[in-house]
This record gives C-alpha cells, structure tokens and sequence, in this order.
C-alpha cells in the first residue's frame, strides 16, 4: 500500500491498548505520533506494530528522552538509535523538547525547563545543528510545561524558540496546552505567545499538540491524562484564526489512557473547530 507520508490533518498518539484495534481494523485517523525511544529496541511487539502501521499512516516520532539542553556524553548514543529508527521508519516528522533531564551520568524522568538565557539559546542552537545534520532533516522542538522560572532568563520561552528556529532553521511545534498550563503557574500570556508565533512565516510551526490537565490548589498540572479543557480548546481556536490552521494537530493523551474511541471523539473536536471557530477563549 503506497500514500503519500506527508502529514495533514489530526492524528493520535498510538498506545499500546490500542495496538490491536489497529492492527485488524482501518481506523479512520490522518496521521499516528509515537514515542521514539520506545522503539529503539532490536525487535519486539512495539517494533513489530510500528513496523506494520507506518505502511499505512505516516508517523510523528516524538522524542521525550534527549534532553538537548543536558550537560553529558551520551547524546551522541541516543542519536544512532534515533537516526536508526529514523532510516527504518521514514517518519513524517520529527520532534525533541525544549529542555534538560540529566546532569553527571543521572538521569530525571521529567522535562525539565532551561533558563531561557542567551548563553542556553546558543548551547541548544549547537545541538539542533549537530542533531539536524545528523539525521540529515528539520526537526521540531516543543514548548514544555514548567513549575518555576528562572531569575537569569532574558526573554520568553515564545521568544527562545522563535530565536531558535531562526539560528537553525528547525520548526516549532507548539503545545497550546504547555501554553495554558504556563499562563496558569507563571501568570504568563497565552494570547501573547501565539500572537508572536503568528507572525512567523509559513510553516515553520509544523505540528501542534492539544492535551488535558490537572488543576492543584496551586498549580496547574501537564499530566496529558483527560479530555481537552476548554480554555485550552479556546486558545486553539486564537491560534487557528492567526495562522494557517492546517497545521497537524495531534490529540496527546499519555496517562489513564482511555478508549480509542475517546481519543478519536477528541480529534473529530480538532476538525470542528477548524470548520466551525465555535468556541471563545475567555480570559
């Protein structure tokens, strides 16, 4: 079966209850994203899925374990398994996080925030160079949710990677959920943020990412574990109306994972609202 592996429209994470829905049905969904490293393996139930379904939907990988603000050694380790799984399956895209998560040999499994100083744009700016070159395409690198900011930070997170992009030439993907969550625990500006994103030219936001939350007495938390909010919905809508809202756009739900139905329900949301515009963002 042969289609074209460029990305349009909505897709869904794949996870693994949902493995032999796809395997024996054709389930109506635009594209799938996964977790890179949980296919850096030498084979496997994962590997063989993946395998399977790349033949018929073009695929997202989304890096979560490199860390490209870390100060270690083994990146370059993390990059073969990459570029491996990369040559194999002929991804559509593919994208790493705006953070760090390992220091002296220890590794931390969070996304952690950088300080957003002119010192880590250049040190991340080397990385995106030596990761693109290595993999021989663009990569995307996503905003994340954070619970503090730091006092040495110089510009906006939407300001960092809007820099970023335009030393390296890599593309953007913005999570509007990170979005919110951060407007919540930092008192930042959502609508701003997309207001400069929007001002980018063409393409180079080329993936966007919905998600659910968890509001705390006092914070808000990105644990990617329920229906989209709808002021997150809201802020899409914003985003939809100030640049192309052709933009792939992917339902991601990573904890309490639910029915695939519930998770298709949520993408048929994402064409609604590029249809119709029909909700409001209050602030």
């Amino acid at each position: 079966m042969s289609f074209d592996k460029q990305i349009f429209g909505t897709g869904i994470g794949l996870r693994t209850p949902h493995y032999r829905e796809f395997l024996d049905s054709s389930i109506e969904i635009d594209w799938l994203e996964v977790h890179s490293e949980n296919y850096f393996g030498d084979g496997g139930l994962d590997l063989f899925v993946l395998d399977q379904l790349a033949q018929r939907y073009p695929i997202s990988l989304h890096g979560v374990g490199l860390g490209l603000g870390s100060v270690n050694d083994a990146q370059e380790r993390h990059l073969l398994k990459l570029k491996r799984l990369v040559d194999r399956v002929e991804p559509s895209l593919v994208s790493e996080h705006l953070c760090w998560n390992s220091i002296a040999g220890q590794y931390l499994n969070d996304l952690l925030p950088l300080t957003l100083s002119n010192q880590a744009l250049n040190l991340i700016a080397d990385r995106i160079d030596l990761m693109q070159n290595f993999l021989q395409r663009q990569i995307l690198i996503e905003n994340v949710s954070t619970y503090l900011r730091f006092h040495d930070d110089a510009m906006s997170e939407a300001e960092f990677l809007i820099a970023l992009s335009q030393k390296t030439g890599c593309g953007i993907l913005l999570d509007v959920n990170n979005l919110y969550v951060n407007q919540c625990n930092h008192q930042e500006d959502a609508l701003q943020a997309i207001a400069l994103f929007a001002q980018l030219p063409a393409n180079i936001i080329g993936e966007v990412h919905l998600a659910g939350h968890t509001k705390l007495e006092h914070c808000v938390i990105d644990d990617h574990g329920s229906c989209v909010a709808d002021e997150v919905w809201g802020l899409y809508q914003r985003l939809c109306q100030s640049v192309d809202n052709a933009i792939p756009t992917l339902i991601e739900w990573d904890t309490d994972v639910p029915e695939l139905s519930t998770l298709l329900a949520e993408a048929i949301k994402v064409d609604t609202m590029r249809d119709t515009n029909e909700l409001t963002y209050e602030r």
